[in-house]
């Protein structure tokens, strides 16, 4: 492992976790993801962001630090921007072998940092706009970008090469394997990563999405020509594309998002699934982008994006125990956490013998900001009467994503 040279004197030391791990404890992963720390070199030395303590992943740290010959004893300066243990949980090893560098953070993450990692000695609290002279140009700016996704997040610029060090901003899923800038992507490539930035933003930012665009609007005097996230590819030929591509995703909250529409279903025994092929046609004929997933086959951290992508949701899902069926009631739920607001939905389902998860979803979705159409909902097996509907209200459905998405 070697690290990966930015711009004379910055480098970035990329350690991989691999597919089999849950982010954060629940979110899948198929391609893993990359934790980025940086060294940024002057007549001083300073490590930005650290790494998670697990496996052999700081012995590649290790190996990387070596390829530029520093070790821990060599860092006059540890920047965190960010106090996640995906982030910190190796910081005390870490610390253990150099205990009088400075560490730089925010107020809000010194006691985190304690609560943490048992660490309060050489710690010095930022303020916004503080700067750090490193020598040979190389000069350090600090900005506070709190909620972006924890209150006690900063993110730090250097001048002389317009590098933003950005932490969980403008992040990804994906590993980095021999590919680690945007000028070194495909164009098959390019799109993964931008579709495991909306995946990942789903997921993990989503919910401070209002935060985001204060932060994006803030950064944006700044002369912006590197982008270095914590997770993901390093923009260097165009960090406009990941600003504009969270500025949109931070848009969705609000509404409108993309004229598509995003069908979650599920089913005990087949009677609510015999409506969702006719529900995906009445929104086809309509001209829109469908995509399907099956609760709980489909792991809700999936679904995340396609929702938070779509202007349009359909939710089929049966009562169950004069409730909602548990599977799509977790999904519901989600939903509520991570703020899938200003959406148009429809709901069909087998009200089974007695009915309930109309009220159940209701209750559920009482925040979320949602303007229902005219439900389908039946006792026992559907007819031809509840298969035409299907037709007609995934139809209807789509119009009124299509004007929504026109004003």
């Amino acid at each position: 492992m070697k690290a990966v040279k930015i711009t004379e004197g910055i480098y970035c030391l990329p350690v991989n976790l691999e597919s089999y791990k849950l982010f954060e404890g629940m979110w899948p992963m198929p391609n893993g993801i990359s934790i980025n720390s940086y060294i940024v070199q002057g007549e001083q030395t300073a490590l930005i962001d650290l790494l998670e303590d697990v496996g052999d992943k700081p012995a590649d740290f290790d190996a990387e630090m070596a390829s530029i010959g520093i070790n821990a004893a060599g860092i006059d300066y540890l920047i965190l921007n960010h106090m996640e243990p995906d982030h910190t949980s190796w910081l005390p090893v870490f610390h253990a072998r150099n205990p009088a560098m400075k560490i730089f953070l925010t107020g809000k993450a010194k006691q985190l940092l304690k609560d943490f990692c048992g660490i309060d000695n050489n710690v010095e609290v930022i303020k916004d706009g503080d700067t750090l002279d490193l020598g040979k140009g190389k000069v350090l700016t600090f900005y506070e970008t709190p909620n972006i996704h924890w209150p006690e997040t900063m993110m730090t610029y250097e001048s002389s090469s317009g590098t933003l060090f950005a932490c969980d901003a403008f992040g990804s899923y994906g590993t980095l394997n021999n590919v680690y800038f945007d000028d070194q992507l495909s164009t098959s490539q390019h799109d993964f990563f931008i579709n495991e930035a909306l995946r990942y933003y789903a997921n993990i930012v989503s919910s401070f999405s209002t935060f985001v665009s204060k932060g994006i609007q803030r950064l944006s005097a700044l002369d912006i020509k590197v982008i270095a996230p914590s997770h993901g590819i390093i923009w260097r030929e165009n960090p406009q594309a990941i600003i504009d591509s969270y500025t949109r995703f931070a848009g969705y909250l609000n509404g409108p998002a993309e004229a598509e529409v995003t069908v979650i279903w599920s089913s005990m025994y087949g009677n609510t699934e015999k409506l969702v092929n006719n529900i995906v046609q009445g929104v086809r004929s309509a001209g829109l982008p469908v995509h399907v997933h099956r609760v709980p086959d489909d792991h809700v951290g999936l679904i995340l994006a396609s929702a938070w992508k779509s202007s349009g949701i359909i939710l089929g899902m049966p009562t169950y125990e004069y409730e909602m069926f548990p599977p799509m009631a977790w999904v519901l739920d989600m939903f509520r956490r991570k703020k899938i607001w200003n959406k148009k939905v429809l709901r069909f389902g087998s009200a089974g013998w007695s009915g309930g998860a109309q009220r159940e979803l209701d209750q559920l979705t009482e925040k979320l900001k949602w303007e229902f159409i005219e439900p389908i909902e039946w006792k026992g097996a559907p007819t031809d009467i509840e298969l035409d509907l299907a037709l007609k209200q995934g139809r209807l459905l789509a119009d009124k994503v299509k004007e929504f998405c026109a004003t």
